[in-house]
């Protein structure tokens, strides 16, 4: 059976459109569905003068404290010479610090500021009313539900965080 065989069952072409059961829908509707909480996320943090790259890294320094470089990228899935493009206008902009790391003079470890915590604290101020109309469409109690279903998609029981 070939391609161009006449009596080859069609298979369902893959969108992201409601009712898609092709076997990329889910991954489609998650990538749709992130480009809209990005545009989101982006309009609160414009005001802030900073990006969504920005912002991944000070979520990192928040949970993690002080981390090297090479961890930042792997946390943010960034490469190595991206990660270090973001902590150069983070350490421009005051938000965070490299420090070595004792024992080893090479390596720098990015610590966040104490004006970086203030970002971060308004950056989730100007984040609430968008979070909300990021959700308007959802009924009571979904929103709550979509977290925990993503939740558990994101860090499956048994896998890595």
């Amino acid at each position: 059976m070939t391609a161009n065989d006449p009596d080859r069952a069609t298979a369902p072409r893959a969108t992201d459109r409601p009712g898609d059961e092709s076997p990329f829908a889910l991954g489609l509707l998650l990538r749709r569905a992130h480009a809209h909480a990005a545009a989101v996320m982006t309009e609160a943090l414009r005001p802030l003068g900073i990006e969504l790259r920005h912002f991944a890294v000070l979520i990192v320094l928040v949970d993690r404290g002080p981390t090297v470089q090479r961890d930042l990228a792997a946390a943010t899935g960034s490469d190595k010479a991206g990660i270090m493009r973001v902590v150069d206008d983070l350490e421009h902009r005051g938000l965070a610090v490299r420090k070595t790391v004792p024992g080893d003079r090479r390596v720098r470890a990015v610590e966040i500021t104490p004006q970086g915590i203030e970002l971060f604290d308004a950056a989730h101020v100007a984040a609430e009313p968008l979070a909300e109309r990021l959700v308007a469409e959802l009924g009571t109690g979904e929103s709550a539900q979509l977290t925990d279903l993503l939740t558990r998609f994101a860090h499956p029981a048994g896998g890595e965080a």
